[in-house]
């Protein structure tokens, strides 16, 4: 035990400190050297289901500004990560990764523009329905549009079409967009309006790996399935995190009707289960150059393939 990780972080020492203590794990920093990492960030970099609007009660805080505690552990996220800022805003973390005529990469950042966290249920978009924001969406959008990959993958650290609960006790709040099987309402209004983008400007081949909720999965939506049916189908990966309990499976949210192709999640009653049971998973995307087939495993720890699909790329 450090002194830094000796309570819940508020300083930026303290939160510099956080990531100071898992570089003393010889395996993640052999990890750190072996493997090429593109980060984006997520709620537990500051602390559990957060936004930036909130005030805390919790009595372990002294400091109750939940915006304050964000700008230190975004301070700290920036320095201990290696991400290619620009000039004009160089706290930005939504950017393009591109990788040649293949692939693109869209890294989002689906904390730092958020509406506070709530029922979920408004009938029209506006400021209290954001999950990406305005600079972000329209940012989006047009590197989508612009761009000239084959392949155009989205890393989005919270899921689409599984529900993510807020108050997980008494289900009426939520974390990221889904909120209950209908037509979209409150942040799947912004959600509904990107789909409905892709759709109107014949953007193909868009795929979206994601994490956040502890167990592996391959969900394909589709709008024949769903609610609301203005967009293209694709999948969504889901895979992570590298060393946390496991938790799942999550409820479905129809709105955008995903079918669950495959999950891997702990025995029933048994939520939180250690690493040590080695229910720990990741995934692996390759692009075959010739044939230009993207092929999708979802592995567990010991890098056995449990699911494994190949997605023909559209012409």
């Amino acid at each position: 035990m450090t002194e830094e990780k000796s309570k819940v972080a508020e300083s930026l020492a303290e939160f510099r400190g956080n990531y100071a203590y898992n570089l003393l794990d010889e395996n993640l920093r052999g990890f750190n050297a072996d493997v090429p990492i593109l980060y984006q960030w997520d709620d537990h970099e500051v602390l559990n289901n957060w936004y930036p609007q909130e005030i805390l009660t919790d009595p372990r805080y002294k400091e109750k500004s939940v915006a304050l505690l964000a700008a230190r552990g975004k301070r700290a996220f920036l320095e201990y990560t290696s991400i290619r800022t620009i000039l004009r805003d160089p706290e930005r973390i939504f950017r393009q990764i591109p990788y040649g005529p293949l692939l693109d990469v869209f890294m989002l950042d689906l904390r730092s523009y958020r509406s506070p966290n709530g029922p979920n249920r408004q009938t029209a978009p506006g400021e209290e329905t954001d999950l990406l924001g305005k600079t972000q969406m329209e940012w989006l959008k047009s590197a989508l549009k612009a761009s000239k990959a084959t392949w155009k993958v989205i890393a989005s650290d919270m899921p689409i079409g599984l529900i993510v609960y807020d108050d997980y006790i008494n289900k009426n709040t939520f974390e990221n967009g889904a909120n209950g099987s209908g037509q979209p309402l409150g942040r799947e209004l912004e959600m509904a309006n990107l789909l409905r983008f892709i759709l109107q400007n014949q953007i193909k081949n868009v795929v979206w790996l994601t994490a956040d909720v502890h167990y592996t999965a391959a969900l394909k939506y589709d709008p024949a399935a769903a609610q609301f049916k203005e967009f293209r189908p694709f999948y969504e990966f889901v895979s992570g995190p590298l060393n946390a309990g496991t938790f799942g499976p999550n409820e479905l949210d129809n709105t955008f009707g995903p079918k669950v192709l495959f999950q891997k999640t702990p025995p029933p009653g048994q939520a939180n289960l250690s690493p040590l049971s080695g229910m720990q998973f990741f995934g692996e995307v390759n692009i075959n150059a010739a044939t230009k087939v993207l092929t999708v495993d979802l592995k567990d720890m010991t890098g056995e393939s449990l699911y494994s699909v190949g997605l023909k790329a559209e012409g």
